[in-house]
This record gives structure tokens, C-alpha cells and sequence, in this order.
């Protein structure tokens, strides 16, 4: 168990100093209860808030956003807003995310402060199942399907894409669902078959979906949703 300035130090951004002025104002809630003695044990087991924002108690942070428009794959812009300011509130400085997309793309994007489990998300190896629903300039049809699961070569590259499966649900929309994470692959892709991709929407990873958010919103993942990578 460690006193509660340490604790709040230990797991956040705030300095032992700032964590003691939080507590002594009364910002500090341990297990729902306002605690202004900061020589107070505390252990993984409480729930400590500080601010209104609970410190999460396993250290790493598993999170699931719905990426808007407009909204950049990085930790600090200059021009746009990024998915970590969506996020605020998770205060661990190593933050960063698990599979990119296009500042137009829109979608799940999660991020996380677990290295490993970030690796495992996004390495072909593990074959991790991405699902993105697109619309295309041109109409599609089976020799898009039958392509697209045997692999196609992209200019730059000196392999061909692993196998993907395309499911057609109209003239020009689909769902596309990919085992590897080349750059801009969706798009290139439809590139070299002659088509352009429209829009792009990323509905799943590993089976990991949106559930019920709104562009601009996130929810912690569950254990279950965890161990899946």
C-alpha cells in the first residue's frame, strides 16, 4: 500500500506536490469519500478520484474511441485536434494508439499505455481482423472479391497484399476486412484495381466494435475485450 499523495503521483501526471494540494483543497476522493489526509494507505483494490477523474488502478489504460473527420492518428498537432485530446482525462503520459487512420477516414481507434498489447494489435502475424465499410467512385463487382483474396501488388511494395475478404452490399459500397495494416491500404488498394475510395469507415478490430458511441467518444474496453490480443 503507499500513502495517497504517492499513489495519486505514481498513476497520474500530477507531482507529489500537486497531489498534496489536490488532497488539502478536497478534490481527492478515495472509494467515494472526500480524504484530506494525505499520509492515508491506499492500495490497487481502491478507487481513488482526483478532479473528478478516477485514476485507473491497473496502470494501463485500454480504450476504444469513435474517431470523427477531420480528427488526427497522433499525440500533439499543431493544426487539428487529435484523438488523445478526444480522450482527456486519461492522464498517463505514454498513451498512444493501436493502429492508425486517415485524417478523412472515420472509426474505432484504440488506444492504449500497454506496448505489448498495442504490438499484438497491430502485428500481421497475429492476423487481427480490421473491418472497414467504403464507398467507392466506381461500381464493384466479384472480380473486386476474387482480387482482393488473392492478394494484389502495391505500387512500392515487393509483396502482394495477405488475402482480404470483400463483401458487396451495393453498387459502390462494401465491407472490406483485413489481416495487416499497410499505409493507406484500404485506398490503395481500390487504386489498383482503378477505382477511388469515397469514404472509409473502420467498424471493428479483432472483433472489438463501436457499440452504441457517437463520433467523438470512447469507452474503457472490458477484460474479456482485452484478452482478445
Amino acid at each position: 500500500m503507499d500513502r495517497l499523495d504517492k499513489f495519486i503521483a505514481t498513476h497520474s501526471e500530477a507531482t507529489r506536490s500537486l497531489a498534496k494540494m489536490a488532497i488539502k483543497a478536497g478534490r481527492v476522493l478515495v472509494n467515494g469519500e472526500v480524504v484530506r489526509d494525505q499520509g492515508k494507505k491506499v492500495s490497487e483494490q481502491d478507487e481513488v478520484e482526483v478532479n473528478g477523474v478516477v485514476i485507473t488502478k491497473s496502470g494501463d489504460v485500454y480504450l476504444a474511441l469513435y474517431k470523427p473527420v477531420d480528427v488526427v492518428c497522433a499525440t500533439k498537432d499543431e493544426e487539428f485536434e487529435t484523438v488523445i485530446d478526444l480522450v482527456d482525462g486519461f492522464t498517463h503520459k505514454d498513451l498512444h494508439i493501436a493502429g492508425r487512420l486517415d485524417k478523412d477516414t472515420t472509426g474505432l481507434v484504440l488506444l492504449t499505455s500497454d506496448g505489448q498489447w498495442s504490438h499484438r494489435v497491430t502485428s500481421p502475424k497475429h492476423a487481427c481482423e480490421k473491418v472497414y465499410r467504403f464507398e467507392t467512385a466506381d461500381p464493384i463487382d466479384e472480380d473486386y472479391v476474387e482480387q482482393f483474396a488473392k492478394g494484389i501488388m502495391l505500387r512500392g511494395e515487393d509483396k502482394a497484399t495477405l488475402p482480404a475478404k470483400l463483401k458487396i452490399l451495393g453498387e459502390r459500397e462494401g465491407l472490406l476486412t483485413l489481416t495487416e495494416g499497410k499505409y493507406h491500404q484500404v485506398k490503395r488498394m481500390f487504386g489498383a484495381m482503378g477505382n477511388k475510395v469515397e469514404s472509409l469507415h473502420r467498424e471493428s478490430v479483432g472483433g472489438i466494435g463501436l457499440r452504441d458511441l457517437e463520433p467523438g467518444e470512447f469507452y474503457e474496453l472490458s477484460e474479456d475485450e482485452i484478452s482478445r490480443f
